[in-house]
C-alpha cells in the first residue's frame, strides 16, 4: 500500500508533502511524491525511516497536472490514499479557471486528503 502525494508549485505544496508524510506514517506505508513543479523539491525534512520514491514531471510541456496525477493512480494499484494541497479561490476564479485540486476531489478513485495552505 502507498500514500501518493501531489506537490504543487506554491505555499500548498510543502504542506501536502508534509501532511502526505505524516499520512504515510500514520498508515505505516510507503509516500510516492508527484513533483508537480517545474524545479526540484526539497525532500530532506522528511523522516529519514520513511521509504520515498519521487516522480518528476518533464517539464511546461507535460501532461496536464491533474491527468498526470489520475494517470498515476491507474498504474499504481497499490495507491490507497491521494494528498493534495489547496489554496483559497475566489467564486470567479474556480468558475472561469478550473481547479486542478476541484479536479482530482471529483475524479480520484481513491480517497483524497485535501490539505488547505495557510494564508
Amino acid at each position: 500500500m502507498t500514500v501518493l502525494v501531489a506537490v504543487p508549485e506554491g505555499r500548498e505544496g510543502p504542506q501536502a508533502l508534509h501532511a502526505g508524510a505524516g499520512e504515510a506514517r500514520l498508515l505505516d506505508t510507503d509516500l510516492v511524491v508527484l513533483n508537480l513543479t517545474l524545479h526540484s523539491i526539497d525532500l530532506s525534512g522528511l523522516p529519514e525511516d520513511l521509504k520515498v520514491t519521487l516522480l518528476e514531471r518533464s517539464g511546461p510541456e507535460d501532461r496536464d497536472p491533474a491527468d498526470t496525477v489520475l494517470e498515476e493512480i491507474d498504474q499504481r494499484p497499490d495507491v490507497q490514499r491521494l494528498v493534495i494541497g489547496m489554496k483559497r479561490r475566489s467564486p470567479v476564479s474556480k468558475a472561469l479557471l478550473g481547479s486542478v485540486a476541484q479536479r482530482l476531489l471529483l475524479d480520484s478513485p481513491v480517497p483524497v486528503l485535501a490539505v488547505k495552505a495557510e494564508d
